[in-house]
């Protein structure tokens, strides 16, 4: 993983069956509980540590301001399931318009709970033109699983 980058989206691609409870648990914790479901974490150690025990079962990677900005825009939902705007951004936080959040977002000025009421996930759909016949397999391998870098932008954009 790259040191200067801040944020890494995390993505849930297997299921729960034969899922170990120490596994199950840790997909709870990054708020992961069912597939094609998405998540905002900081790149530090213990989250680190938490993305290798999830590596079969997950992928992650650096996100990029725009690619973060169409997710909140297209798939992200406030509480009472309102869609997010630059009108709700202005109403419920510090900035001004989404684009200024997601690029304050991914250089680690703001927090996702900076904007009120945001929901964590993201529940994405099934990505355009399929996984690939090798889903099972870590990235570097030709598969899907695990650490993507900035490729995992591309996956996003086909799941939005």
């Amino acid at each position: 993983m790259s040191a200067n980058a801040s944020k890494l989206i995390v993505l849930r691609i297997r299921g729960d069956v034969d899922l170990r409870d120490e596994i199950r648990q840790t997909l709870k914790m990054l708020r992961l509980h069912k597939v094609n479901h998405a998540t905002l974490v900081d790149q530090n150690e213990s989250y680190s540590g938490m993305l290798q025990k999830v590596k079969d079962y997950a992928a992650w990677g650096e996100v990029d301001a725009d690619v973060l900005e169409k997710l909140i825009v297209k798939r992200g939902k406030a509480t009472g399931d309102k869609s997010i705007n630059d009108k709700y951004v202005t109403g419920n936080s510090k900035f001004n318009s989404v684009k200024k959040f997601t690029e304050a977002l991914v250089a680690s000025k703001a927090s996702i709970r900076d904007l009120r009421g945001l929901k964590p996930v993201f529940r994405l759909h099934p990505p355009k033109r399929g996984f690939g016949r090798k889903k099972k397999r870590s990235y570097s391998e030709g598969g899907e699983l695990g650490y993507r870098g900035k490729e995992i932008n591309k996956l996003i954009l086909r799941m939005i």
